[in-house]
């Protein structure tokens, strides 16, 4: 044995690495969720989506109002959008910490490419 493999601060140096890296193993293998929890609905009444003209279903859009809404416009097909595919509701970039309805739209939609 050479002297340095019975020094006590490498040993303890060497277990902690070990243990580091062991833990960071199982963390890694932990699954992993987007969201753990739905945000909180964002209400048309909400002064932020009131700016932004926002409606819970885009059918319900004032033409007169947007004439550039297009009825295939939705919240799902926009670039903000943060939603997974297919899930009812889902963050948006525009509305912080609000989840907003897929079927929805607000005046500042751009259709993901």
């Amino acid at each position: 044995m050479s002297q340095h493999e019975n020094d006590p601060s490498r040993r303890h140096f060497l277990k902690m690495a070990a243990g580091t890296a062991a833990a960071a193993a199982v963390v890694g293998a932990l699954p992993r969720h987007a969201h753990a929890a739905g945000l909180p609905h964002l209400s048309p009444i909400d002064p932020a989506a009131q700016a932004l003209g926002y409606v819970e279903n885009t059918a319900q859009v004032s033409q007169a109002k947007y004439p550039n809404h297009k009825p295939s416009q939705d919240c799902s097909n926009c670039n903000f959008y943060q939603g997974a595919a297919g899930a009812p509701w889902g963050p948006c970039q525009l509305f912080p910490g609000k989840d907003v309805n897929a079927k929805g739209w607000c005046s500042a939609h751009a259709t993901r490419k």
